[in-house]
C-alpha cells in the first residue's frame, strides 16, 4: 500500500482523533509516521498492516470507551520496530506520549494511550494489562490478523519470515510455534463478542494449520 492510498483514506481519521482529544498534531508528525512504517526491513509492521487495524477500528469504535484514544494507539503501536530490539513497544508508547503532551494532551489521556501501546506486547508479562473495552477492542483489532481469510493468513506467515530472514530456520521456527500455540491455547482467542464471532473459528483453522 502506498502513502498516498493510505492517507487518502486515513488522514481525515487522523485530524478527527487529535481533535477529541482537544489538540492539533504537528504537521511533520503524520508523514514521519507514513515514514516509520515504510521503513524497508519491514514486511508486516507495514502501513498495510495498519491500514487492516484502523479499518476494523472504524467497524468497531462504538465498542471503546475512549475510541480516539484507542486510534491514536493504534497509529502508534508499531511506529518503532526494530526485530533485533525488545523495547519497540516501550519506545512507540513514549513516543505517543511524549507527541500527545507535547500537544497540549492531558497527562490522563497520554497516560492512557502510553499504557495502550505497552498492551501489544503480546506474550510478554508485561502485556497482562487490566481488560478494560478499550484495552479489549485494540488487542483483537492488533490479533485480527490470526483470524484473516487463508490467503491473507497465508501471506502474513510469509511476511514475518521476511521480517526475520538474519534469523536462521532452527531458531525461528521452535520460537514461532510456541508464540502461535501459545495464541492458539488462549480460551476464547478474542476477547470483543464482535471480532470472536467474525475472527475466532478461521484462527483456530489458521493457527492449528501453521502449527503443523
Amino acid at each position: 500500500m502506498t502513502a498516498d492510498t493510505f492517507l487518502a483514506r486515513h488522514a481525515d481519521g487522523w485530524h478527527q482523533a487529535w481533535a477529541g482529544l482537544g489538540a492539533q498534531p504537528p504537521a511533520a508528525l503524520l508523514p514521519r509516521l507514513c515514514a516509520a512504517y515504510a521503513e524497508p526491513h519491514r514486511h508486516y509492521h507495514t502501513l498495510q498492516h495498519l491500514n487492516e487495524c484502523l479499518t476494523l477500528l472504524a467497524e468497531h469504535c462504538g465498542q471503546a470507551a475512549h475510541p480516539h484514544e484507542v486510534a491514536l494507539a493504534l497509529w502508534f503501536h508499531d511506529a518503532v520496530y526494530d526485530v533485533q530490539a525488545a523495547d519497540n513497544e516501550a519506545r512507540s508508547a513514549d513516543w505517543a506520549r511524549d507527541a500527545l503532551q507535547a500537544a497540549g494532551v492531558a497527562a490522563a489521556e497520554a497516560g492512557r494511550v502510553h499504557a495502550l501501546v505497552m498492551v501489544t506486547c503480546h506474550g510478554r508479562p508485561e502485556a497482562a494489562p487490566p481488560m478494560d473495552a478499550d484495552t479489549r477492542l485494540l488487542l483483537d483489532i492488533d490479533l485480527a490478523i490470526l483470524g484473516a481469510p487463508a490467503g491473507r493468513y497465508a501471506e502474513y506467515e510469509r511476511q514475518i519470515r521476511a521480517e526475520y530472514a538474519h534469523v536462521p530456520a532452527a531458531v525461528f521456527e521452535p520460537r514461532r510455534r510456541q508464540l502461535m500455540a501459545g495464541f492458539l491455547a488462549r480460551t476464547p482467542l478474542y476477547r470483543t463478542a464482535a471480532l470472536r464471532a467474525r475472527r475466532e473459528a478461521q484462527a483456530r483453522i489458521n493457527l492449528a494449520g501453521a502449527l503443523r
